[in-house]
């Protein structure tokens, strides 16, 4: 009996640490979203994230921007770069995968640990050169330097996770088609892509995730406000001066977090099953 009481004690404990942290965490969220209907007066003199009322000035400002250029042409951009660039990962990576884990070529172990090498390599190691190569083809101000590059597998950590699921696949499917006379694209399109669709869902989900959320490479590529996407969109209501204007950004901050908090909700389980099955058979 009294071993049953501590454990309810523990359980009630641990319980409500939890909620407490949960709490701590969401809170910033939850005091961004409450004064996104806050007049600029209050924002910073009230610690409530509950507003004294609902008003949408700050949304009707924030979309556009004080100056005639509506925010949606931010959101059309940046689902634009999304868009390449998962449709870039999704060939070039399953493709690239598919090499590394069924086609027997000289080298293939030590260009597979090259590429596991590059994930430890910082970004910033590459941008000087990046950008020249792109300043002399004459892509700067332009979507092509942050999708291009997508198309030639340029992400390790998405190759990697496609080849742990080819690699679970029975060799036998591919012999059994095989002997039907199906070639190795054949092969690649009819049975491995069907096969490997959590990781496809997942590359998927990350890739948006990262590409929407990404402000550097679209700050040092994108120069003119008509190429801006949602991450530059929102630094137009940042003034050095101190005069920004931090209800309509904080409106538009949680407009732009809809997309992201939407993506996760839908694809939840798939995200999941995507990475608890990375690396079941090596």
């Amino acid at each position: 009996m009294v071993w049953g009481r501590r454990s309810g004690w523990r359980s009630w404990l641990l319980h409500g640490g939890l909620i407490a942290g949960a709490f701590a965490m969401i809170y910033p969220l939850l005091w961004m979203v409450g004064s996104s209907f806050k007049p600029d007066s209050q924002i910073f003199t009230e610690l409530s994230p509950l507003p004294r009322g609902l008003d949408f000035a700050n949304y009707a400002r924030g979309w556009t921007l004080g100056t005639g250029m509506r925010f949606s042409v931010f959101y059309v951009n940046s689902f634009i770069v999304c868009a390449g660039a998962i449709a870039g990962n999704l060939f070039s990576c399953s493709l690239a995968a598919y090499a590394f884990a069924r086609i027997r070529f000289r080298g293939r172990r030590v260009l597979f640990a090259v590429m596991l090498g590059t994930l430890m390599l910082p970004f910033h190691v590459t941008i000087v050169p990046q950008y020249i190569i792109f300043h002399t083809l004459e892509w700067t101000n332009t979507f092509l330097p942050l999708i291009v590059p997508k198309f030639f597998a340029v992400d390790a950590f998405f190759i990697f996770l496609m080849v742990q699921f080819i690699r679970s696949i029975p060799l036998e499917l591919e012999e059994a088609a095989m002997i039907d006379g199906c070639g190795r694209f054949g092969m690649f399109i009819r049975i491995i892509l069907p096969l490997i669709k959590p990781a496809l869902v997942t590359t998927t989900i990350f890739t948006f995730i990262w590409t929407w959320n990404d402000f550097f490479s679209q700050l040092l590529y994108l120069n003119t406000q008509d190429n801006y996407t949602i991450s530059l969109g929102l630094r137009q209501f940042l003034d050095s001066s101190g005069a920004s204007a931090w209800g309509p950004m904080f409106a538009m901050t949680s407009l732009s977090l809809l997309p992201v908090i939407l993506v996760f909700l839908f694809f939840q389980k798939r995200l999941v099953e995507g990475i608890a099955t990375t690396g079941l058979k090596g």
